[in-house]
């Protein structure tokens, strides 16, 4: 399976889905997809890297709504879609952010950061403080994850931030109460290649049964 296939392979019920994928060819692929490297999806995995160099070069708005449609098909309970997504390229939003983000002078850097929310209230209505206090983080958690691995199919790079003031980042960006922002996603084209992060063995994060 690529990771195309992955982010959406029964859109629109099948009517407008992947008919034909290849490493260098995708047919029948909505627009939007249209662009989308087609990398094995757990080549995807074990080859995404957080980036925290950016070249000069611009992410265009096409890309953006590319990783803003894969964010929007990542499981939720209830299929609530208890997301927002606030897209950033204003420089002096950008610096306020990077200063409620413990002085991360990438988002300056990068040329477009997608900060995502999760609207708890959204969640609560059908979940109650379950919805509030894990749903809506888990489901934000999934959205932001398929924006990684989008990034990573079509070449660019990002980066997860999770280090930030909240209350700052709320006044940075004008969220209400309900909104709660959960990572701030500098994207971009990246000018380092990092490497390989140590990983846990199989055996020793696998159990069967029971811990």
């Amino acid at each position: 399976m690529y990771a195309v296939d992955l982010l959406k392979a029964s859109f629109a019920e099948g009517k407008n889905c992947l008919t034909r994928v290849t490493k260098r060819t995708i047919t029948g692929v909505p627009l939007k997809l249209r662009g989308l490297v087609g990398l094995d999806v757990l080549e995807a995995i074990r080859t995404r890297r957080s980036v925290r160099a950016f070249t000069r070069e611009d992410v265009s708005e096409e890309e953006v709504q590319r990783l803003i449609e894969a964010a929007s098909w990542a499981p939720s309970a209830g299929n609530l879609q208890p997301w927002e997504f606030i897209i950033v390229r204003d420089n002096e939003t950008k610096r306020k952010l990077s200063i409620a983000a413990l002085g991360q002078t990438l988002i300056e850097d990068a040329p477009v950061v997608i900060v995502v929310c999760a609207d708890q209230a959204r969640s609560a209505r059908r979940y109650g403080n379950r919805g509030v206090h894990l749903y809506s983080l888990q489901d934000t958690a999934a959205a932001t994850q398929n924006i990684l691995l989008a990034v990573r199919a079509m070449a660019l790079g990002a980066c997860w931030i999770g280090a930030f003031n909240e209350d700052e980042a709320r006044v940075v960006l004008g969220t209400p109460k309900n909104l709660k922002p959960v990572a701030i996603v500098p994207v971009g084209h990246p000018a380092e290649k990092p490497a390989p992060p140590p990983r846990r063995a199989i055996d020793e994060i696998s159990h069967y049964e029971r811990l």
